[in-house]
C-alpha cells in the first residue's frame, strides 16, 4: 500500500486569503491566525493575498477569482455566519458552504472553508482565539496540507 499522509509541502506556496468584513472583529482574528501559521511554515507574505468581502455569501464569487487566475496554490475562506432570530443564517451559510466547495471541485483547487457558523458570539469568539484555539490558525494548516496531498497526487 502506497500511503499519502498529509504534510505541509517544502516548496513555496501562493495562497489566497478571501475573508468577509462582517462580523470583522471575529473575522480579523481568524485571518491573523492563518496569517500566523504561513509566516510559521514558510510562506512569504509576498505570496499571500488578502481580499475583504462584504459578508460570508460573497466568499465564493472572490475565491473564484482567485481560482481561476492560476497563480495561487490555495484559498481560504475566512467569515462568521451568527445565527440570529431569522432564517437569514441559513440561507447565508449553506449558500456560502455550496458556493466555495463548487469553486474548489471546478478549479481542482483547495479551497478551504474557514466560516465559523455559530450559535452566538461567545461561540465565535471562542473559535476564533480563546479556548478552541484559532479555527483561522487551523484553515491554513489544512491549505498546506491540501498542496502537499494534491502535489503528491499529480506527481504518481
Amino acid at each position: 500500500m502506497n500511503e499519502l499522509p498529509l504534510e505541509i509541502p517544502e516548496r513555496v506556496c501562493h495562497i489566497a486569503i478571501v475573508a468577509g468584513e462582517f462580523n470583522h472583529f471575529i473575522t480579523q482574528q481568524l485571518v491573523d491566525g492563518a496569517l500566523d501559521a504561513l509566516n510559521r511554515n514558510g510562506v512569504p507574505e509576498s505570496n499571500i493575498t488578502l481580499a475583504w468581502v462584504p459578508g460570508a455569501f460573497e466568499l465564493p464569487l472572490a475565491a473564484n477569482a482567485f481560482a481561476s487566475g492560476g497563480r495561487h496554490d490555495a484559498v481560504i475562506a475566512l467569515g462568521a455566519v451568527i445565527r440570529g432570530g431569522t432564517p437569514h443564517f441559513d440561507y447565508v451559510a449553506g449558500e456560502c458552504s455550496r458556493g466555495l466547495a463548487q469553486v474548489g471541485l471546478t478549479h481542482n483547487l483547495p479551497v478551504i472553508f474557514g466560516v465559523l457558523t455559530t450559535d452566538n458570539i461567545d461561540q465565535a469568539l471562542e473559535r476564533a482565539g480563546s479556548g478552541a484555539g484559532n479555527k483561522g490558525f487551523d484553515t491554513a494548516i489544512a491549505a498546506l496540507q491540501m498542496i502537499g496531498l494534491l502535489d503528491r497526487i499529480h506527481a504518481e
